[in-house]
């Protein structure tokens, strides 16, 4: 049996350990800092364990005797906690949106004897997998767009949004620049800009720039393709109200006030939708082609427990990475991009099905 240990019992990490913990095939310990959090963990069976994780001899005095360490905790820890993995030859897993501390886990994966899987999740994550797919069907590539929101169902509120995953990764998002390939080049673009509007099954959006979610497939489709870009979508009007806070307001640089004002103003909700939109044109047999990959999934109970939509999916993306390195379907040594995984084995995977809903 496969010895884990997840740091992080929040909001993603109790849906990791139970969807985890419900297979039986893993020894699972939840380690987090809030002691009455992790007595509220939904799973039996599970170990836990109260840890500082900002503790450097603690995390690696953790994970040691270990096979894998799953990070569900903010993105400031990953060096830490990918260091220690390192040390202790501990094949390592987060989920990190933030681009510098992905770059820092790239350079401990060289010359390592475990993989170090980053960006595992929805986004990065599950895009990059089904953007890349598409792209195999391509003899040549002009134009691959990704698009992802994680929405209320029921918007109420002026932003028309509701809090569903870490606070701390969507400001990044939305303060970080962005990458993206325009006409062949790499560049960084500002977050909040290049809005568009598109509609889906009769609902219009809006999408603009976010940082993060493109994961390694700059890296992987440069030279290949003529535009790359992601973009996070909302319902209208959103962007202006979130571009006033961080640029108008200036919060964008006191990212604690940020926090405070959206955690305190912004309720959360498990009657969420999650989006996923690609479109990837290029030459097909001679011609110019666009396909395009659309997938709603929604909230529903799990193994008797109500989980949202994005609790799902991120958590189901992360869980389905660690079953295909488990089931040596994922290089074993050095650092893992999300795009290496099959989607047809992801989406074959008994956590990636959940993504196999609303296809379209």
């Amino acid at each position: 049996m496969v010895k884990l240990i997840l740091l992080g019992g929040g909001k993603i990490g109790s849906a990791i350990a139970a969807m985890l913990g419900d297979t039986g095939d893993y020894q699972l310990t939840v380690a987090d800092r809030d002691a009455e959090g992790l007595k509220r963990l939904p799973v039996k069976n599970v170990k836990t364990m109260v840890l500082d994780v900002a503790d450097p001899a603690a995390v690696r005095a953790a994970i040691k005797g270990h096979d894998m360490v799953v990070s569900a905790m903010p993105y400031h820890l990953t060096p830490l906690i990918a260091a220690a993995a390192k040390d202790c030859r501990a094949h390592y897993f987060d989920l990190t949106e933030d681009v510098e501390s992905t770059r820092v886990v790239k350079g401990l994966a060289k010359g390592a004897d475990t993989a170090f899987v980053p960006q595992c999740g929805l986004a990065p994550g599950f895009i990059s997998i089904a953007a890349y797919d598409m792209t195999k069907k391509f003899d040549s590539l002009r134009d691959v767009n990704m698009r992802v929101g994680a929405l209320p169902v029921y918007p109420t509120n002026a932003l028309k949004y509701n809090l569903t995953w870490s606070t701390d990764g969507l400001i990044n998002e939305y303060c970080n620049p962005c990458e993206a390939i325009v006409d062949g080049q790499l560049r960084e673009m500002p977050a909040l800009e290049e809005m568009e509007h598109f509609l889906l099954d009769g609902i219009d959006y809006e999408a603009f720039n976010t940082s993060g979610g493109l994961g390694t497939l700059c890296e992987t489709l440069e030279g290949k393709v003529e535009n790359l870009n992601y973009k996070t979508v909302r319902y209208p009007g959103h962007r202006d109200l979130v571009k006033m806070l961080v640029r108008d307001l200036r919060l964008g640089q006191r990212r604690d006030i940020l926090k405070d004002v959206l955690e305190t103003a912004i309720p959360i909700t498990y009657q969420d939708v999650v989006l996923v939109f690609v479109t990837v044109s290029g030459q097909q047999h001679g011609q110019l082609t666009q396909e395009s990959f659309a997938r709603k999934i929604y909230a529903k109970e799990i193994g008797g427990r109500l989980m949202s939509a994005i609790q799902i999916t991120t958590a189901a993306g992360i869980c389905a990475m660690v079953d295909l390195l488990a089931d040596g379907k994922l290089p074993k040594k050095g650092f893992v991009r999300q795009e290496e995984a099959d989607l047809k084995s992801f989406l074959g995977n008994r956590f990636g099905r959940y993504y196999t809903s609303e296809e379209r």
